[in-house]
C-alpha cells in the first residue's frame, strides 16, 4: 500500500470538487471586470462587489493563479484570459514612473497607494512567468526578468530603492527585518528557476543568500521563527514587535524550505523545515476551539494586533500543504495527523459551498465575522486555490 493511498481515498475527491467546482467558478464569474479589466477583489458572501478599488497584488495573483491552472491540468483558454486580463491591466495602469509598483488603484487604474514593500512586484514576477510558461510569448520572460532583478538588487543593497519613504521607525533608533522578505524571494526565485532554465545558477545564488537570512529568524532558545529581527540578526525583546510569531508564515516558509531540501536534496534544510512546521503548529494551533491563531507572542505576552486570536484562511492553507508534503517525505505520522486535523477543521469552518469559497476571516471561536467577506484588500483568487492544486498535485505524486 502507498503511503498516501488512504488520504487520498479519503481526501482527493474532497479538494477537486472544492477547487473546480467552487472556487475557480467563483472568480471567474464575480471577479473578472470585463470592463476594464483586472479582478474585482473586494466581494461579500454571494459575490457581490463591497468595494471597486482594486489591490494590485491581487492581480499578479490572481493572473499567476490561472496561467498555473492552465499549466497544471492543460491549456484552457478561458483561464489564460483572465490571466492576461490582469496582467495587461498591471502593465497599462500599476507601475509608477519609478519602475516600482502601486499597492492599490481605482476600478479604472488611478494611483490611489503605494507601499514601501515589494510584494505588488513579487506577484506581478511570478505572474509574468506562469503566463509565459503557458503561452511561450518572450515578453512575459522579458517584463518577470526586469522586475526580478529589481526588487532582488533592492534586496541585497545592490541598488537604492528608488521608491523614497521614511521608514516605519527611525532607523537611527531601532530598524528591523522581516522574515516575508527573504521567505517571498525564495518562492519567486524558485518559481523564476523553474521556467527560466538560462538563469539557474544565478537564482540559485540568490536563494542561497534569502536560505541564510531566513535561518536568522530562527531563535534555538524559545524554539521559534521570528518576525522580525534586528538588522545584525538579533532577538529584541523590549518590544512586542520583536516577539511576533506569524505561525501561518512559518508554516508557508517550511512549505517553501522543504521545496528547496528536496531540489537540492539537502537533508540539513529538510530536517530545518520539519522544526519551523512543528515549532508552528504547536504554538498556533488553538488548544480550546480548534484553528490556527494568526499571532502569537514568542513568549506568551499580550499580542497588539487586535486580530491576533482570529482564524484567518491563509494559514490553514499553507498548514494542509506544509503538512502532507512533509508526511509526503519523511512518512511520520505526526505530519499525517496534522494534515487531518487542520483539513477537518478548515473544510468544516471557511468552505461555503452554499455560495462558493472561503470564509476569509472566523472569529476565535470558528464562526465568521459578519457580514463575511470572499474577498477583500488582502484576500484574493490565491491561498485557497494554491492549496487546493497543490495538495492534489502532491496526491499525483506530480511537481507542483
Amino acid at each position: 500500500m502507498e503511503l498516501l493511498d488512504d488520504l487520498r481515498k479519503k481526501y482527493y475527491d474532497l479538494f477537486k470538487e472544492e477547487l473546480n467546482d467552487y472556487c475557480i467558478p467563483f472568480w471567474l464569474k464575480y471577479g473578472w471586470d470585463k470592463e476594464n479589466g483586472g479582478l474585482l477583489n473586494c466581494l461579500d458572501r454571494e459575490g457581490k462587489v463591497f468595494s471597486y478599488d482594486k489591490a494590485v497584488w491581487m492581480d499578479g495573483r490572481c493572473a499567476w493563479m490561472y496561467a498555473h491552472l492552465s499549466n497544471l491540468y492543460g491549456e484552457n483558454k478561458e483561464y489564460l484570459s483572465f490571466s492576461k486580463s490582469c496582467l495587461d491591466f498591471l502593465n497599462k495602469y500599476c507601475f509608477d514612473s519609478d519602475s516600482r509598483m502601486y499597492f492599490k488603484v481605482t476600478r479604472d487604474g488611478l494611483p490611489l497607494r503605494k507601499r514601501r514593500y515589494w510584494f505588488s512586484e513579487s506577484f506581478y514576477v511570478i505572474a509574468s512567468i506562469e503566463y509565459y510558461k503557458a503561452t511561450r510569448d518572450i515578453k512575459y520572460l522579458s517584463d518577470a526578468r526586469k522586475i526580478y532583478d529589481l526588487i532582488a538588487n533592492i534586496y541585497n543593497g545592490s541598488i537604492t530603492d528608488p521608491f523614497k519613504i521614511f521608514p516605519k521607525t527611525y532607523p537611527e533608533t531601532r530598524s528591523f527585518k522581516s522574515m516575508a522578505e527573504p521567505m517571498i524571494l525564495l518562492n519567486v526565485s524558485s518559481i523564476m528557476r523553474k521556467y527560466d532554465k538560462e538563469r539557474e545558477s544565478y537564482y540559485n545564488k540568490n536563494i542561497d543568500l534569502y536560505l541564510d537570512e531566513i535561518k536568522h529568524h530562527y531563535n534555538k532558545d524559545l524554539e521559534v521563527m521570528l518576525e522580525n529581527i534586528t538588522l545584525d540578526n538579533k532577538y529584541l525583546p523590549i518590544t512586542s514587535d520583536g516577539r511576533i510569531v506569524n505561525p501561518g508564515h512559518d508554516m508557508e516558509c517550511s512549505l517553501f524550505l522543504l521545496q528547496e531540501a528536496l531540489y537540492r536534496n539537502d537533508k540539513d534544510l529538510e530536517a530545518f523545515a520539519e522544526k519551523v512546521f512543528i515549532n508552528a503548529i504547536n504554538l498556533g494551533w488553538d488548544k480550546e476551539y480548534g484553528g490556527i491563531f494568526y499571532f502569537k507572542d514568542a513568549e506568551g505576552m499580550p499580542v497588539e494586533s487586535y486580530e491576533h486570536d482570529m482564524k484567518l484562511w491563509w494559514p490553514h492553507n499553507e498548514g494542509m500543504v506544509a503538512s502532507l508534503l512533509l508526511y509526503k517525505t519523511t512518512g511520520k505520522d505526526i505530519y499525517k495527523e496534522w494534515f487531518i486535523k487542520i483539513t477537518d477543521y478548515a473544510f468544516s469552518h471557511f468552505s461555503d459551498r452554499e455560495y462558493g469559497e472561503w470564509y476569509g476571516y472566523l472569529r476565535r471561536d470558528g464562526l465568521p465575522t459578519m457580514p463575511p467577506c470572499k474577498g477583500c484588500t488582502y484576500k484574493g483568487p490565491f491561498h485557497v486555490m494554491r492549496c487546493l492544486s497543490s495538495v492534489i498535485q502532491i496526491f499525483d505524486n506530480k511537481d507542483f
